[in-house]
């Protein structure tokens, strides 16, 4: 039913690169979203006045919330479309994740004072009118909601939207508030005790949590989290099958909202191949991996010494002493600088989040390993972080 739906009303629905096609995808959603939920809010805001029922109206207040994420929604892709301009000529895709923050301090607002709400009604605790048709309602509402979240989750995994994601995500904690109402209704007549007041406190509970997870989740995006293992390894698997890449380090990826990914790496050649053929190989990589998978991506070209065999023997040297310290420890851009007296090898180091050791530490170390070796070897060091997952890509 969601896919007629979204073939119905989306032209081009296949098309999910194209932003005006994601942009379709999220107007529908949203608009779905604010006519269900305000249907919804009516429904139970009329019916939990009538009977009394503070979880009720909790209840519809918070599928009128939803109805405002779902405008925010709106608005945000609108304004997430928008081509880059002088002022940011990254786009504005970040909107989207701005929106889905607002969506989560909302929700968090509507469940708090839901729980001012509830205690009052625990501790002055009122009749409540029953009604067979509220069963009814609630029904109606939970499978309203499933529908929805099935609908949500779909689009968001299809144009990898945040804010539908959180939408999605807010619909199943709605299925589970809205559940718990409808065991309140059921059960209080039965047992002569009124349950209203605390199944509003755990219906508030769902809504605050749904909403903290939801801000947790924007605010790691905004400060910036690592990107996903498959967009890496489908990055290094790219440049990796290019006849002359000897090596892959140093890639960064940087996240500037809903497919708008721009990326750095260095590649490491051949030294004796002649530049310009070298140079033509990066430009090469560059074009073809933004047209193909989307990515604008700079590289920085390291030509690689092969052919010397005493440059060789001190990489091997190196690299052994480097995996004795520790074997998450990696290296890449070895050089050597011959010397009369001595020769300098000049490396950088990648250590890992979480590391131990301090950085002086490490070059202290590795130093003196490497003359315990030679003591005419002086190791220049650069310690480097890793903006990707290591253990997950290949270099």
């Amino acid at each position: 039913m969601h896919d007629l739906l979204l073939k119905y009303f989306i032209r081009d629905y296949e098309d999910l690169k194209n932003s005006k096609v994601r942009e379709q995808y999220g107007k529908l959603s949203s608009i779905v979203g604010i006519v269900v939920n305000v249907f919804l809010f009516i429904m139970k805001f009329a019916v939990g006045t009538w009977s009394h029922s503070v979880s009720i109206i909790g209840d519809a207040v918070n599928n009128l919330s939803d109805a405002g994420s779902s405008v925010i929604s709106l608005v945000s892709f609108k304004l997430s479309n928008k081509p880059p301009d002088k002022d940011h000529p990254f786009g504005h895709a970040r909107i989207e994740y701005i929106a889905s923050s607002v969506v989560g301090f909302i929700i968090i607002l509507i469940g708090w004072e839901l729980v001012k709400t509830s205690f009052e009604k625990i501790l002055h605790p009122s009749p409540i009118e029953f009604s067979i048709i509220t069963p009814f309602i609630l029904v109606f509402s939970i499978l309203a909601k499933l529908w929805l979240y099935r609908l949500n989750i779909n689009v968001g995994k299809r144009i990898n939207s945040s804010v539908i994601q959180a939408t999605a995500a807010d619909s199943l904690s709605d299925v589970m508030a809205t559940s718990g109402v409808l065991a309140s209704t059921i059960i209080s007549p039965l047992i002569g005790f009124q349950l209203d007041g605390y199944m509003g406190v755990a219906v508030a509970i769902f809504i605050i949590i749904s909403g903290i997870k939801i801000l947790k989740d924007m605010l790691d995006t905004l400060l910036g989290k690592m990107p996903s293992n498959d967009l890496i390894n489908k990055i290094v698997t790219y440049i990796g099958k290019y006849p002359g890449v000897i090596g892959i380090h140093d890639l960064v990826v940087h996240d500037y909202g809903p497919h708008r990914c721009f990326a750095s790496v260095h590649v490491e050649v051949d030294a004796r191949i002649d530049v310009l053929e070298s140079h033509d190989l990066i430009d090469n990589i560059e074009r073809d991996i933004t047209m193909e998978l989307d990515i604008p991506l700079v590289i920085h070209m390291d030509p690689i010494v092969m052919d010397d065999p005493f440059v060789n023997e001190l990489y091997e040297l190196t690299k052994q002493v480097i995996n004795k310290i520790d074997d998450s420890l990696s290296m890449h851009d070895f050089r050597v600088v011959k010397g009369a007296t001595h020769s300098n090898m000049i490396f950088d180091v990648t250590v890992p989040f979480g590391f131990k050791k301090e950085e002086s530490q490490i070059v202290e170390k590795i130093t003196t390993e490497v003359k315990k070796v030679n003591a005419n070897l002086y190791p220049v060091i650069t310690i480097d972080r890793s903006y990707v997952e290591d253990s997950n890509v290949t270099y």
